[in-house]
């Protein structure tokens, strides 16, 4: 596993471009984008095996961005990997840029599918890992559900199509944060409790109190690959906005932009904990 430490300081930049990203464009998802940026720097950097040279590399272990919306928190993962240039990422969203508000497999190095309608991306996983297995391919898929989008029935469809192919090849994160655009997940359409009805549906289900501990999502991730004939959910409970104070559990930041002053608070909350690890800003 790559340094405890160099996780923790690529995560505060994945948050920092995701911020620089949203900030540049006046738009976008910065709550979801954060909440994953620990599991997006666990896998780009640590677990899979992908090379920033040969995107399309056959062999490779995919990633599918099911919650399409939190795109910035993605390409932030891809610049921090190699994949993109680092000074792209304030170019999301404008015209001329190939980074729009969701990830597009065609224009974007290291997307291995366009997403954006919730319930989509986990079907579109369910289907790569399965002509993994139909040519007998040893890549693993990895995909990132929000809780929100739990509530579209096309995601039990999908858990359906995986428990019936038996696809141990494919292992799901779920960011459990707790909050949608309209708030609270369990007021809106509860979609929990998602341990049971995941093992209903015959998953290898593992539940991780911390989806920011990378200790815990190591452990995770390995005991997921040590599972045969299912796939695996990984429910990581996590902080909406996680690493920004005043974002942090707050569902009004699911889809607002910070103004100049609020990004620069972030910013200098993110560069303190980035001198804290002994990083550079």
């Amino acid at each position: 596993m790559t340094n405890k430490t160099q996780l923790k300081l690529s995560a505060a930049n994945i948050r920092k471009m995701a911020l620089e990203a949203i900030h540049s464009a006046k738009s976008g998802h910065p709550g979801g984008s954060l909440s994953a940026a620990d599991i997006l720097a666990y896998l780009y950097m640590s677990e899979m095996n992908i090379d920033p040279k040969n995107p399309k590399d056959p062999n490779r272990d995919r990633f599918v961005l099911s919650k399409g919306h939190a795109a910035p928190g993605l390409y932030a993962a891809l610049a921090e990997r190699g994949f993109i240039p680092k000074e792209d990422i304030k170019t999301f969203r404008h015209a001329e840029s190939y980074l729009q508000g969701h990830p597009d497999m065609k224009g974007v190095p290291g997307v291995d599918m366009s997403t954006g309608s919730l319930g989509q991306g986990i079907s579109a996983a369910c289907g790569i890992a399965l002509a993994g297995k139909l040519d007998n391919k040893d890549y693993r898929v990895f995909t990132i559900l929000g809780d929100g989008e739990c509530e579209e029935g096309q995601v039990w469809e999908a858990a359906m199509f995986a428990a019936h192919y038996k696809l141990d090849n494919l292992t799901a994160f779920l960011d459990f944060n707790g909050l949608q655009i309209d708030g609270d997940i369990t007021k809106v359409m509860n979609p929990t409790p998602f341990d049971k009805k995941f093992e209903a549906f015959n998953w290898n289900v593992i539940c991780i109190d911390d989806g920011h501990d990378f200790d815990k999502i190591a452990d995770a991730v390995n005991a997921a690959k040590a599972c045969k004939g299912k796939p695996t959910i990984i429910i990581a409970n996590t902080v909406k906005g996680k690493g920004v104070s005043y974002m942090e559990n707050q569902a009004g930041w699911h889809g607002n932009a910070p103004s100049d002053e609020q990004y620069e608070q972030a910013i200098k909350e993110l560069d303190q904990y980035i001198e804290s690890l002994g990083g550079a800003c």
